[in-house]
């Protein structure tokens, strides 16, 4: 939900107009039939900007957003004016070993039990809906993305790759992310984990600020 993203949010209005999608199966928005995929999801968010005409707009994404965020500065470089990416990996390759096994491992009562209530509260499709999308996500995150670095070469707005030292995805991944995407710059947040955003908000947030008014 987007209420994951609390320790940002009144932060960042604080200078910005803030706007929060939930993408489908997440939130307040509905699940639909079939898979859900990071290039569904790209779609639906570049339809969400067309429908509010959000133009040249600054694009933050954490995590599943943060692929979402490449893949839209990617394929709708007029909408993007600069992106923050957070804890996003651009190939399910990246990720740790342990972080593998711990996606391939879980379930849907025992995975991140603060994300599940979050949505039971709020979803349209109810609580007992969590098991079919944890399970989409779940096949998602293990066999996607598969994003080439010669496409992230062609994403042209100012980027920021921001993530932890001790990320779901490797260092190295991380690393080569940042190498892909022409002019990037890149924070590494010490001393946490793919929570950073919650672990330490004031060093995100300040990154985050600081990237935006260039």
């Amino acid at each position: 939900t987007i209420e994951t993203f609390f320790a940002q949010t009144p932060e960042l209005s604080k200078h910005y107009r803030v706007v929060l999608p939930e993408r489908r199966g997440h939130g307040r928005t509905a699940d639909v039939d079939g898979p859900i995929t990071y290039g569904v999801m790209a779609a639906d968010t570049i339809g969400f900007m067309e429908a509010l005409g959000l133009e040249n707009t600054h694009v933050a994404g954490y995590s599943d957003g943060g692929i979402v965020a490449l893949l839209v500065a990617m394929r709708r470089p007029d909408l993007v004016r600069r992106l923050v990416a957070i804890s996003a990996n651009f190939d399910c390759d990246g990720l740790t070993p342990e972080g593998r096994e711990s996606l391939a491992s879980a379930a849907a009562d025992t995975f991140a039990p603060f994300l599940a209530d979050a949505y039971k509260q709020v979803s349209p499709d109810g609580p007992d809906h969590w098991p079919v999308v944890f399970q989409k996500l779940q096949r998602m995150m293990l066999t996607e993305p598969k994003i080439a670095p010669a496409e992230l070469d062609t994403i042209k707005a100012p980027t920021l790759i921001l993530a932890a030292d001790h990320d779901l995805m490797t260092v190295e991944h991380t690393l080569a992310l940042f190498r892909a995407i022409p002019g990037a710059q890149l924070c590494i947040v010490p001393g946490t984990t793919h929570l950073l955003a919650i672990e330490k908000p004031a060093a995100v947030n300040a990154a985050i600020l600081d990237f935006l008014r260039g």
